[in-house]
């Protein structure tokens, strides 16, 4: 890559205006599992969720950029003392652990690379500027299981596996949730 990657930082109402690019990052990262027919992947299923986000109180988006290149995405809010996050876990890791007061939780809900662009680091660099600098205690984020990839890379990121989980939305697999401790190492 010639260009230098930067970072775009949007909350709630500025994700929104980038809808469109949402899409493009998530058809692209995602093609391979669009075209098998998963329910769960396609785009306009994303789409749903995507708009569901952000509506979500600290909606947090950081996108990265080439020049004028989109090329990849990560986003996420802090959890809420009412949040339904927690909803379809199967066993409570520890006693606690799904009690959220606003502060104490940060979920990570996506983070996409698209395909020209994967093997560069940008996965990584999203995942760090989008918590660096966060408040809350802890992250968190569910990954599939067989998402073999994806998983090396959080567990090298220093993200601990601790539950499963199957979220609430149509056709959702079950999921492991991973944890991490911020603030972010520098």
């Amino acid at each position: 890559m010639t260009e230098p990657v930067i970072f775009k930082r949007f909350d709630a109402a500025g994700a929104r205006e980038q809808r469109e690019v949402v899409s493009l990052i998530h058809r692209d990262a995602y093609g391979e599992r669009i075209a098998t027919g998963d329910a769960f992947a396609s785009d306009q299923a994303f789409m749903t969720r995507f708009d569901a986000y952000t509506s979500r109180d600290g909606f947090d988006l950081v996108m990265a950029y080439a020049g004028d290149e989109p090329l990849g995405q990560a986003w996420g809010w802090p959890l809420p003392p009412d949040t339904h996050w927690w909803n379809g876990l199967e066993t409570e890791p520890e006693p606690g652990f799904i009690v959220e007061d606003g502060t104490r939780t940060f979920a990570l809900s996506e983070i996409m690379v698209r395909r020209a662009w994967t093997g560069q680091g940008i996965a990584h660099a999203l995942h760090n500027e989008l918590l660096a600098g966060r408040g809350e205690r802890r992250a968190t984020l569910l990954v599939r299981p067989d998402n073999s990839t994806a998983y090396a890379a959080y567990v090298r990121w220093g993200w601990q596996p601790v539950a499963c989980l199957r979220p609430g939305w149509p056709d959702a697999p079950l999921m492991d949730v991973l944890v991490l401790p911020l603030p972010l190492a520098q």
